[in-house]
C-alpha cells in the first residue's frame, strides 16, 4: 500500500468486533458494536499543523483505541482503512 498521510493524520486498520459474547451467544451483524481498536498502518510527519507544533506519538504497528465515530473510511485494493487525526486516538495498547 502506498498511502502517506499528511500533517497529523494517521491511517488505521480496524480490528473486527467479536462475533460471540463471553457466554458463547452468536451476535447478529446489526448487534455488533462498531470496533474501536485498530492497528496503525501509517503516520503523517507531524510538524506545524494549524499554527501549532505537533509531535507524532504513535507509529506504524501500534495497537490503539480511537474515538468511536471519528475519521474517514476509505477502501484501497479491497482493504478498508480509516484516516483520522492523531488527537482522535485515545490510547495505545501495550
Amino acid at each position: 500500500m502506498n498511502l502517506r498521510p499528511l500533517g497529523d493524520r494517521v491511517v488505521i486498520k480496524k480490528i473486527e468486533a467479536k462475533e460471540t459474547t463471553k457466554s458463547g451467544i452468536l451476535l447478529p451483524e446489526n448487534a455488533k458494536e462498531k470496533p474501536q481498536e485498530a492497528e496503525v498502518v501509517a503516520v503523517g510527519p507531524g510538524g506545524l499543523v494549524d499554527g501549532k507544533e505537533v509531535r507524532m506519538e504513535v507509529k506504524a504497528g501500534d495497537r490503539v483505541i480511537f474515538s468511536k465515530y471519528s475519521g474517514n473510511d476509505i477502501k484501497i485494493d479491497g482493504e478498508e482503512y480509516t484516516i483520522l487525526k492523531q488527537e482522535d486516538i485515545l490510547a495505545v495498547l501495550e
